[in-house]
């Protein structure tokens, strides 16, 4: 198939699939006598692969390693280590979004109870204080 209806059942843009096949990624596509590339079934799955593995957070670096090598042998231990790894990575990630999304939602709470009387060059202060101590009530 050539390029352009490959893009269009990948979803990719021709220049990312030149770019995947420039770096590596994509084994280089046979030239037709006109100069155009022509590709195989494997660039579909291959290119289906490596769009997944850049939407689970994969590095174009480690999705090279990942792949089969010219053989088409797949190193299945080192895909489930690297898969192991890439889940421990969102694990941390997840536990640092919930710990950012509580800080956020501690000061939206404490945005919306401060004094009305505070005066407004102090309400910095007060919210920072009250960010640093929930518990203190610096309120003026």
């Amino acid at each position: 198939m050539k390029i352009g209806e490959l893009a269009a059942r990948t979803g990719l843009t021709a220049s990312r699939i030149r770019f995947y096949e420039k770096s590596g990624l994509l084994p280089p596509a046979e030239r037709q006598e006109n100069g155009y590339r022509a590709y195989g079934p494997q660039a579909l799955w291959m290119l289906e692969i490596i769009a997944m593995a850049q939407n689970a957070g994969f590095t174009l670096d480690e999705i090279r390693s990942l792949l089969p090598d010219s053989q088409a042998v797949w190193q299945h231990q080192a895909l489930l280590e690297s898969l192991q790894r890439k889940m421990a990575e969102i694990e941390k990630l997840q536990q640092r979004l919930a710990q950012n999304r509580s800080q956020l939602l501690a000061a939206i709470a404490t945005l919306h109870s401060r004094p009305e009387d505070l005066a407004c060059a102090q309400r910095p202060q007060w919210v920072l204080d009250q960010l640093r101590d929930p518990r203190s009530s610096t309120a003026c």
